[in-house]
């Protein structure tokens, strides 16, 4: 089988990233050097930074990135699309214009005889009282209709500033670290859902911006992706068996 690639939390067109076109192209090499080889490509969520379409408006950028994933599914590889907590408001247009798969709720699927459990990772055992709330009004139908009253302008404008204040308020703070297999809220999910479900042998996840590999049982393990900001990370499964990888400009992909 041709081998199936897994990344997330690229946060497009952030505010406060001062490298973010440079990024953008890094992304679309990363993309371009598999198109040939890869038989699917899951992006995991909070691919962009803010996303919020309008029924006939969408945000303007990203113009390399979404011409690439098109060329993907213009060559008929599978790209599918996961909202995270960042880029919730994705409705028809990738799925229209760009050929994408979208997934609005984790989805369980078999790949080569393996049994993957893949998520964007928020909600999934998070304690905080606060981001369980926003996320809960973010996925309010009645407060999209009410947002999207708003002219686009102001309406853009507001998210992205909103993003850009979160992700400086994430950095000021210390960087993002694994809390160990008794704390991390996902292993902790992960954990949990397998008792029930012993069947699966890949929990994949983003979000929480940590690179991590940990089995939880000789079948079973459970992968964070890191992040498309710095790190550049992705894991690719062969049909046998899964790595978690730093993407280096030039090197040949699996």
């Amino acid at each position: 089988m041709k081998p199936i690639y897994f990344l997330s939390d690229a946060h497009l067109g952030s505010r406060a990233l001062k490298h973010g076109r440079t990024q953008e192209r890094r992304l679309v090499r990363f993309l371009d050097s598999i198109k040939e080889k890869a038989g699917a490509v899951y992006l995991l969520g909070d691919m962009f930074d803010f996303w919020y379409e309008y029924k006939l408006v969408v945000p303007k950028g990203y113009t390399r990135f979404l011409g690439k994933v098109s060329e993907l599914t213009d060559l008929g590889v599978e790209v599918h699309f996961f909202t995270g907590n960042h880029d919730i408001w994705a409705y028809d247009y990738l799925e229209r214009e760009c050929g994408c798969i979208i997934h609005r709720q984790p989805i369980t699927v078999e790949l080569a005889d393996k049994l993957f459990f893949l998520a964007h990772g928020d909600g999934l055992g998070d304690p905080n009282r606060t981001f369980k709330f926003l996320r809960w009004l973010f996925h309010n139908r009645l407060a999209q209709v009410c947002f999207s009253a708003l002219h686009p302008r102001w309406g853009v404008e507001l998210g992205l500033r909103w993003a850009k204040h979160s992700r400086l308020k994430y950095e000021a703070e210390e960087p993002p670290t694994y809390l160990g297999e008794d704390h991390e809220p996902l292993v902790l999910f992960a954990k949990d859902y397998l008792c029930g479900h012993p069947d699966v042998n890949y929990f994949i996840f983003g979000h929480r911006h940590i690179e991590l590999d940990l089995f939880l049982s000789r079948e079973s393990r459970v992968i964070i992706l890191g992040d498309w900001i710095s790190q550049f990370t992705y894991a690719v499964f062969d049909g046998q068996s899964i790595h978690l990888n730093n993407y280096l400009e030039g090197e040949t992909q699996p």
